[in-house]
């Protein structure tokens, strides 16, 4: 077993640990958003996949559909989450690879 330090072992856990944790930092605060029913509605979502911004335009919109209206919400919301998801794992991606980890260590 020469060669092996635990000390330096732990040492580069709590980095990556500290570097995981500053990534999702970052990606909580990175908002993405999508459209659906020709810009009839708009979704802005965060890092965290939370919805944190929903756009109606009236002018697109029919009131007495309302059927159709939940629908271009649905799609917009699951849009903004899809390309949310997609930024998560490119920096996922990215920060494995600045830290010299394999591809999928990091669940990616």
């Amino acid at each position: 077993m020469s060669g092996f330090n635990l000390g330096e072992l732990m040492n580069a856990a709590r980095q990556m640990q500290d570097k995981m944790k500053q990534m999702q930092e970052e990606l909580s605060r990175q908002q993405v958003t999508a459209d659906a029913g020709g810009g009839m509605v708009q979704a802005t979502v965060n890092g965290k996949l939370e919805l944190v911004k929903l756009r109606i335009d009236k002018s697109k919109i029919d009131i007495t559909d309302t059927e159709m209206l939940e629908d271009v919400i649905v799609a917009a919301v699951t849009g903004a989450q899809a390309r949310a998801g997609e930024m998560m794992k490119q920096q996922v991606q990215k920060a494995a690879g600045d830290m010299g980890l394999p591809p999928g260590m990091l669940g990616q």
